[in-house]
């Protein structure tokens, strides 16, 4: 069976499939995969390269990809089908539930939450500034098609999870692969609670138009207002998740 091609961003999709640190253990490649199958830049039902191909991408031996895949599917991400047409799926997990991820949330202070959204905000800003200085317009594709599904997302997990592969995409428009593995990191972390605060309508479309000036400002190459712009939307989802978290 041939491997299902998506429309994601090169980008953002090439920098899950780099090396990891020599030195890395299993949890190191399950959590590689698990952030980039969480974050939707590898799909549902999505056919994994085979095992020797996977294992040669990531810099590991067979022996660290199999026990990683395991993990994968003890943790209901990976699926792997025996036989012809066989091999290993990504399985999209369920969206959190509303409790769970309040529970999350409480478990940051507000003070924790600032200091992720500063470090979030200058990794944002900075991709941005770089994306503006680096790329084509015709590079710019998968951010435009990412945002108009965001725009479209009835769902705030849905949202939350495009979001992410947004910012993961911006950063890999600044051709820069340690800033996106750090995006993927971050989003990782703060995807779920942002499900608390794109379910507001007027907040995503806000947000779209913003992103949308973010997108032109790199196009134009003016790389100051690209940053600024990025910080900004950063700065306005930290703000809501710290508003929430004040009322628990």
């Amino acid at each position: 069976m041939v491997a299902v091609k998506h429309n994601r961003g090169a980008g953002a999709r090439t920098a899950v499939f780099t090396p990891v640190d020599t030195r890395a253990r299993v949890e190191t490649v399950v959590r590689r995969i698990g952030d980039a199958i969480e974050l939707g830049l590898l799909a549902d039902g999505e056919q994994l390269p085979g095992e020797s191909v996977l294992a040669g991408q990531l810099g590991v031996s067979t022996v660290t990809l199999r026990e990683a895949l395991m993990a994968l599917r003890q943790q209901g991400l990976v699926t792997t089908r025996r036989g012809r047409g066989g091999g290993s799926f990504v399985s999209l997990p369920d969206d959190p539930s509303e409790e769970r991820v309040l529970a999350r949330l409480a478990d940051w202070s507000t003070e924790e939450l600032r200091d992720l959204g500063d470090h979030w905000a200058a990794i944002s800003g900075a991709a941005a500034r770089l994306a503006a200085q680096r790329t084509e317009p015709d590079d710019l594709q998968p951010l435009r098609r990412t945002l108009e599904e965001f725009a479209a997302a009835r769902g705030a997990s849905a949202r939350s999870r495009i979001h992410g592969r947004f910012q993961v995409e911006l950063a890999a428009a600044a051709q820069s692969a340690r800033l996106t593995r750090e995006q993927v990191a971050l989003q990782t972390e703060v995807g779920a609670l942002l499900c608390l605060v794109l379910g507001d309508d007027s907040r995503r479309h806000k947000l779209t138009d913003r992103y949308r000036t973010v997108i032109s400002a790199v196009q134009d190459g003016a790389h100051e207002a690209a940053g600024e712009l990025a910080e900004r939307c950063v700065r306005d989802m930290t703000a809501g998740l710290i508003a929430v978290r004040l009322t628990l």
